[in-house]
């Protein structure tokens, strides 16, 4: 049965309460707070070893917490495994792919929306039988203009296709916030650019919370961002106001 429980959007879909991870001596996230409401859009950006993959590996239960708690919805999951935060609203995307290459686009989806249903696949149906997961794949696919590609296996996509495509496995379970993980990594400035067309396009309601190191992404798909500095928040605010701070340009940016 599925755990997740919305509200009025009184609540924060996701909170962070001082935060932190620390391994052996070392101090890789420190204190970090944040409230990320339905519909947001926010960014953490930060220099290599700032503590971002760390963050959000503590965010979806791969790593758990020296001290601090996460919140969805006021409840503390700070203890849940990964599947029980997936169940509750949670999805996330990696750095590297996760698809299956020598699978088609459609049947990618389909697997991911039948591998969180209550009811998995039985190997001696045809996958054509689940008409309802074929009529979401379809409209998934739809939404993001992939239905022309859906009978295309994914090696043959452009890599910037697959991080697309891997949005809308991310996408399959309906959750109420994604987390990015560098989702223009490996990317041209061609792709890059469709990425962030792809990324306004999502649901409005849906929060994402992205980590990337395009700030050109940064900036045309968030409209709060923190910046992440040996582990600890520097700095919070507008895209605005992060784009114009002189001790972000100092530290992270590497100018002044």
């Amino acid at each position: 049965m599925s755990e997740k429980s919305r509200t009025n959007g009184a609540e924060p879909v996701l909170e962070l309460r001082g935060l932190s991870k620390t391994f052996g001596g070392l101090r890789a996230v420190h204190g970090v707070s944040l409230r990320i409401m339905s519909g947001d859009r926010k960014a953490i950006i930060g220099p290599n070893g700032a503590g971002k993959t760390t963050l959000f590996n503590l965010i979806s239960g791969i790593f758990p917490a020296s001290s601090g708690q996460v919140l969805m919805y006021g409840r503390d999951i700070t203890s849940w495994p990964s599947h029980r935060r997936t169940a509750l609203g949670m999805a996330r995307t990696f750095q590297v792919t996760s698809l299956f290459p020598g699978l088609t686009v459609l049947d990618n989806v389909l697997l991911a929306i039948k591998g969180r249903a209550a009811s998995k696949f039985v190997m001696w149906r045809p996958l054509s039988s689940y008409r309802d997961a074929y009529d979401k794949a379809h409209g998934l696919l739809e939404r993001a203009a992939f239905l022309d590609r859906k009978d295309t296996e994914v090696r043959y996509l452009s890599h910037g296709e697959q991080r697309q495509l891997e949005i809308v496995v991310g996408i399959a379970s309906d959750p109420d916030i994604l987390l990015l993980d560098e989702p223009a990594a490996g990317l041209s400035s061609g792709e890059s650019a469709e990425m962030a067309r792809f990324l306004q396009k999502l649901d409005p309601k849906m929060a994402l919370l992205l980590i990337e190191h395009d700030m050109d992404i940064v900036f045309d798909v968030a409209s709060d961002i923190s910046v992440l500095h040996f582990g600890e928040v520097l700095e919070s605010g507008s895209a605005e106001r992060i784009r114009s701070s002189a001790k972000v340009q100092e530290i992270y940016l590497g100018t002044g």
